[in-house]
């Protein structure tokens, strides 16, 4: 893992932990699974190629998917 990667993990992990405590209060199934997915993907995925188009997925899809 190096610097870039994890810069890019602690803030998309930053934005999961916004994501999963919004969808937690409002009882919203899409913003929780999106940011518990971008919580912990960044952990996963060591390649910046595949976890930037991932990431930015997870960050759009509460706005494009309205539950």
């Amino acid at each position: 893992m190096n610097a870039s990667t994890l810069m890019w993990g602690v803030i998309l992990g930053s934005f999961g932990m916004g994501f999963f405590v919004y969808g937690k209060k409002q009882g919203a199934l899409i913003p929780l699974l999106s940011g518990m997915g971008l919580m912990v993907f960044p952990y996963l995925i060591s390649n910046l190629y595949i976890l930037l188009p991932v990431s930015a997925l997870l960050v759009a899809l509460p706005f494009l998917v309205r539950s």
